[in-house]
């Protein structure tokens, strides 16, 4: 496995694919850049899902959420992406990301996304 910034996620099979369970992270160091300023945005990314034949694997949750540190990106689009990308990944029954931005010009931005099958 990686140990550098990736865009891919690796996954594993479900172990309780039969029955509705919650999975959460909490990432409390999430960056990326302000793509007007290129100032770094930091946030706390919040992610639950309930799993349907795939899991995400954890370090390649990391690995994928690092690899936005350099990138230029608005609070909504990279919300927005990291759904997107977690959706192609696994097709879980449901899916909530949540990015909490900290306080920028006096203004805290939390941009919630769902998904569900």
């Amino acid at each position: 496995m990686a140990t550098s910034p990736t865009k891919n996620l690796e996954t594993f099979e479900n172990p309780a694919a039969h029955r509705d369970f919650e999975i959460r992270f909490e990432c409390p160091e999430f960056t990326c850049l302000c793509p007007l300023t290129g100032q770094p945005d930091f946030a706390t990314i919040r992610i639950a899902y309930t799993p349907d034949e795939q899991c995400v694997e954890l370090k390649s949750l990391k690995l994928y959420l690092w690899s936005y540190r350099d990138e230029g990106a608005f609070h909504e689009a990279v919300t927005n992406q990291i759904l997107d990308d977690i959706v192609a990944a696994i097709s879980p029954r449901k899916l909530t990301v949540i990015g909490d931005f900290w306080v920028r010009g006096g203004i805290e931005t939390v941009v919630e996304v769902n998904y569900e099958k």
